[in-house]
């Protein structure tokens, strides 16, 4: 045993045995080792360690004894049961879908386009109808719920006073409409002794414009909408906001299709018409013949037993102004109108324009209630302070009552003629409104587009003979942007396309020649003037800017545009025949014919038939025209000529060879 320690200790401080810590206990045997085995390097492997998992709160784990021993058993998660029904909100998204119905997105992007043929991306808005399909194949009902838009009702239960006594009598609100050149802003002028005709560009009004005149203590609110029919929009708002409406007529002119335009939209408004038949002054009046067509339109003067006042009016000599304002104040006390002056203010947006000074200016009309300066103002899809408010005249003005026409400045955003605004305590609540009218907007948008899919693929292919011509739109008034978008649009045909791929309200800039670069686009500017930098661009890109006053200029070019991008007719013009009389077989050259020109003329630049009994047998071009042994350009009935038909030699005596052109002709819209 000594000896064993003593040889252990010897080797070791010899080296001959290499100590190698194994990762767990081995057991050596107890009978002395061989020297062999001493020398022998023990490598044993490492064992890997199991840690213990961090259990999952679902699982439950409890030991039991079995049988002596000690057995581990788990208890496995609850698996979650299928969702039967899912409600939604739309807009709604491939990865909306997926979340809601725990389908991987790419699945269902795949069943689209295998199954409904719809090409789409995660981020597709789809339609209603493919959702509640996909949630039928995936066997879940899927209720589609709307959120309820801010509608008025909302801000009507926000009112001060509801009481009967605090009701007031307002001020009638009057339209004039009628027909283009009648005399309504001249008529206008005349009630609140002003000139507004002789500022507007070819006499005409383009703009709605709203105006408060005193009369006897009392007053009106005089709306003076646009006459001519592209202005249908415009007028029907003016229309649907008025209490009384004036319908003008000229006396020598009578009854014209915008009249009967404005007449209906009076009619639909429910609101009482007062005619006046202006003009009597002019030499060609007939107030007689007016109330004879008005008559056939069911508005039947008082004097022949209807209910319609009839006013003779002259805007020149003043005649009728004084029995037209009485007749207004009367119709306004059967009316009796009233409104509540406590409450916040609401009303709508006749008008919106960018101001350099002021920012974004809106005209608006208070039906109800009272407007203070500071007040905050939700208006459609933006908000804002009323941090400035004038009246009609320019004068600023600390508050407002109900039916009285203001300016109001400092928006969000320029806003759209015809919305309604209100307002409201918070402006943390109506920016959140506005945003949410925003985002709703633009997700209606989106969903509208129509993408393409497989089946419209080749239908959009074989349209590539369509052409479309690409406007830029810039006006001084949200109310003129919409007017000549719509006009424009108009012009559309089935092989020519208008496309307003941009409108807006304000000067045109550099943003926009660039798009127009971009997308091969022209400028149209109404009653706006071109920045510098914009025009230096539109000079270096070779954008064209094209600028108008009156909106027919502006129709008018655009279809002449779109008149010469339209292919022409052709039509094909016979010159004359020639009878072939003889022909000559020359050797390097092939037959030539010896003809004679029967009627008309042959021409050397002329395409030919090659007629033989009453069947054209070829149709081409001729290689030489002579007379004896000149070149000749033409040659005319009664004379002879040698002719070749190029590329072609089979030609007999007595075949016919008839000259014609193909004409190229100019093509007219009929819009």
């Amino acid at each position: 045993m000594v000896e064993q320690k003593k040889a252990e200790k010897t080797t070791s401080q010899a080296g001959g045995v290499k100590v190698i810590q194994p990762s767990k206990i081995v057991r050596i045997p107890k009978s002395a080792p061989t020297p062999h085995q001493q020398q022998r390097v023990v490598k044993m492997t490492p064992v890997k360690t199991y840690w213990k998992k961090k259990q999952p709160p679902g699982v439950v784990s409890f030991r039991k004894k079995e049988h002596g021993g000690e057995v581990v058993e788990s208890k496995k998660p609850a698996v979650k049961e299928k969702e039967t029904k899912v409600v939604m909100e739309p807009p709604i998204t491939v990865k909306d879908l997926s979340s809601k119905l725990g389908i991987r997105a790419n699945e269902i992007i795949t069943k689209l386009l295998l199954e409904h043929n719809v090409r789409s991306t995660i981020n597709q808005i789809l339609s209603e109808e493919i959702v509640q399909l996909l949630g039928i194949e995936y066997g879940v009902e899927i209720e589609i719920r709307k959120k309820e838009a801010v509608g008025e009702r909302d801000f009507m239960a926000e009112q001060v006073s509801t009481k009967a006594e605090d009701m007031v009598h307002r001020a009638p609100i009057v339209t004039f409409l009628g027909h283009v050149d009648h005399g309504k802003t001249s008529l206008l002028d005349s009630i609140r002794q002003t000139n507004v005709a002789a500022g507007e560009v070819g006499g005409i009004t383009q703009h709605i414009g709203a105006y408060k005149v005193e009369m006897h203590g009392k007053h009106v609110v005089f709306l003076d909408t646009p006459g001519h029919e592209a202005f249908t929009a415009m007028r029907a708002r003016g229309a649907n906001i008025t209490d009384v409406v004036v319908l003008v007529v000229a006396a020598d002119d009578g009854v014209m299709p915008q009249t009967e335009e404005a007449l209906n939209h009076a009619k639909a408004a429910n609101v009482p018409i007062v005619v006046a038949v202006n003009k009597i002054d002019k030499p060609g009046a007939n107030s007689l013949r007016v109330k004879q067509q008005l008559a056939s339109l069911d508005l039947i003067p008082e004097e022949w037993g209807g209910k319609t006042q009839f006013v003779e009016t002259s805007a020149v000599t003043k005649k009728g102004i004084d029995t037209l304002l009485e007749r207004l104040l009367l119709e306004s006390e059967i009316l009796e109108l009233k409104a509540n002056p406590k409450n916040p203010a609401r009303g709508v947006v006749l008008e919106a324009r960018l101001s350099e000074g002021r920012g974004v200016v809106a005209n608006v009309l208070i039906q109800e209630g009272t407007l203070h300066e500071g007040d905050i103002i939700l208006c459609g899809r933006t908000f804002g302070r009323a941090r400035l408010v004038t009246n009609e005249r320019g004068l600023e003005v600390q508050e407002a009552g109900p039916s009285t026409p203001v300016s109001v400045s400092d928006f969000s955003e320029v806003p759209e003629a015809g919305d309604k605004f209100y307002v409201v305590s918070d402006i943390q609540r109506a920016r959140e409104i506005a945003q949410e009218r925003q985002k709703k907007e633009r997700e209606t948008s989106l969903a509208k587009h129509q993408h393409v899919t497989l089946d419209s693929l080749y239908s959009k292919i074989a349209e590539g003979n369509v052409k479309e011509i690409k406007i830029i739109l810039k006006a001084d008034y949200k109310g003129s942007v919409e007017v000549l978008k719509k006009a424009l649009e108009e012009l559309s045909t089935p092989e020519i396309k208008v496309r307003i791929l941009h409108c807006g309200v304000g000067g045109i800039t550099e943003s926009d020649v660039l798009l127009a670069d971009a997308s091969d686009a022209i400028v149209i500017g109404f009653y706006v003037t071109t920045e510098d930098k914009a025009r230096i661009l539109a000079e270096e890109k070779g954008v064209e800017i094209r600028l108008y006053k009156i909106i027919y200029d502006a129709t008018n070019e655009i279809k002449a545009a779109m008149e010469g991008m339209l292919e022409p007719e052709s039509k094909e013009v016979v010159l004359g025949q020639v009878e072939i009389r003889q022909v000559y077989n020359i050797s390097k050259f092939g037959n030539v014919a010896g003809c004679y020109v029967k009627t008309g003329k042959i021409t050397r630049n002329a395409s030919i038939r090659l007629i033989r009994d009453n069947i054209i047998i070829y149709d081409g071009k001729l290689e030489s025209l002579k007379v004896v042994k000149d070149d000749v350009r033409e040659v005319r009935a009664g004379f002879e000529c040698g002719l070749k038909i190029a590329n072609y030699d089979d030609i007999k005596v007595g075949d016919v060879v008839e000259a014609y052109e193909v004409q190229k002709i100019a093509r007219v819209l009929t819009v």
